[in-house]
């Protein structure tokens, strides 16, 4: 007799969702505005309106940009504003904050928008390790949404699941 080779994870029911399936596409670019800043403290509003006009924001065509100052400054609102109103024609999204801020704001639009019906009374599994950065947040966010419709939410791989919730119905 032979020795057939079964996938009990396959027949197990669990349902597999792993975030790296909805990571958007495209190049992530921050733009860090410290290198604008006099002594990196203070912002001269000339010297950053020559900056605005003299800057080639075609390299930010079709990508995703953070917008964020990492110097200890104090800097107007208005001077973030400039910058996107110059990113608005051409990203594909702009954010206030660093690259981590920016993939958070990604996957909150994603899980927001994500139907969920299919995974209602089902037995889910949230794949952890990954090769792309997925923000911690969108984890909790994807929880939030599937604990009223699910019958268990895990984490991790199918050899090796964390139990996070399970219906009491």
């Amino acid at each position: 007799m032979e020795d057939l080779i079964v996938n009990k994870v396959a027949n197990s029911g669990l349902v597999n969702i792993d975030l790296e399936d909805y990571y958007p596409k495209g190049k992530r670019i921050q733009i860090d505005i410290k290198s604008q800043l006099f002594q990196e403290l203070i912002l001269r509003e000339k010297d950053f309106r020559i900056w605005i006009q003299s800057h080639d924001w075609n390299q930010y065509k079709d990508a995703y940009v953070a917008v964020f100052c990492s110097a200890d400054a104090i800097v107007p609102v208005w001077a973030y504003m400039l910058i996107s109103a110059q990113l608005e024609p051409l990203a594909k999204r702009v954010v206030f904050g660093d690259l981590e801020t920016l993939e958070a704001e990604l996957y909150k639009e994603i899980v927001d928008n994500l139907d969920v019906s299919e995974f209602a009374d089902k037995r889910l599994i949230i794949k952890g390790c990954g090769n792309l950065p997925v923000p911690r947040a969108a984890f909790l966010m994807l929880t939030n949404k599937l604990r009223p419709i699910a019958k268990s939410i895990m984490y991790g791989e199918a050899c090796s699941t964390v139990p996070i919730y399970k219906s009491v119905n």
